[in-house]
């Protein structure tokens, strides 16, 4: 008779978040937030971010509008796995930005029963999917793309629009350097360029 097979440790399950949108659209608030949720309900959490950003703060994740959060910068994401003992929560921002390792980095937490909250910019400048974020978007149980206004005529932005001569993939930026665009604003944009 097997009456006690049910009573057995509960399964730790890890899953996978992604939070997307163009810049300027609330991706890092709505990490902020959901990370703050979690360390109310006194859960372990760690946050991460690649040591390239450091727009506003080398030691936390900060959101365009200052809202801030405690943040390790790491320099790759396999840095991310010795950092991540006895935790509950791991939030990852700008993850664009990080080694395709990353996507493994991910997948071995959400295995180890973490929950994995990542953000970051689904599209570059030129409109192309950017990175690590598609393939994370794959294999994530949850994705919410986030929008911003589009600055020229107010629709739903996705797009980010760099404007100025720079070709380079990164380019950290804040508003003097990128707009949101919708689709229609930003195929204009974009031939106006050419």
């Amino acid at each position: 008779m097997h009456h006690n097979i049910h009573l057995s440790e509960p399964q730790k399950s890890g899953w996978i978040e992604v939070i997307v949108g163009s810049m300027f659209s609330g991706k890092t608030e709505e990490l902020i937030r959901r990370l703050r949720r979690a360390q109310y309900a006194k859960q372990k959490v760690e946050i991460f971010k690649p040591r390239i950003d450091d727009r506003y703060s080398s030691e936390e994740v900060v959101s365009h509008n200052a809202n801030a959060i405690r943040s390790t910068s790491v320099d790759s994401s396999g840095n991310i796995l010795l950092l991540t003992s006895d935790v509950k929560v791991v939030g990852i921002d700008e993850a664009q930005f990080f080694d395709k390792g990353i996507i493994e980095v991910c997948d071995t937490l959400a295995n180890q029963g973490i929950r994995v909250i990542v953000a970051g910019l689904d599209l570059d400048f030129l409109g192309r999917p950017f990175g690590p974020i598609p393939p994370l978007m794959a294999k994530a149980e949850y994705v919410t793309k986030v929008h911003a206004i589009c600055v020229r005529c107010g629709s739903l932005a996705s797009f980010s629009h760099r404007f100025g001569g720079s070709e380079k993939l990164v380019q950290i930026g804040e508003s003097d350097t990128y707009e949101p665009l919708c689709r229609q604003c930003f195929n204009l944009a974009l031939k106006a360029q050419l």
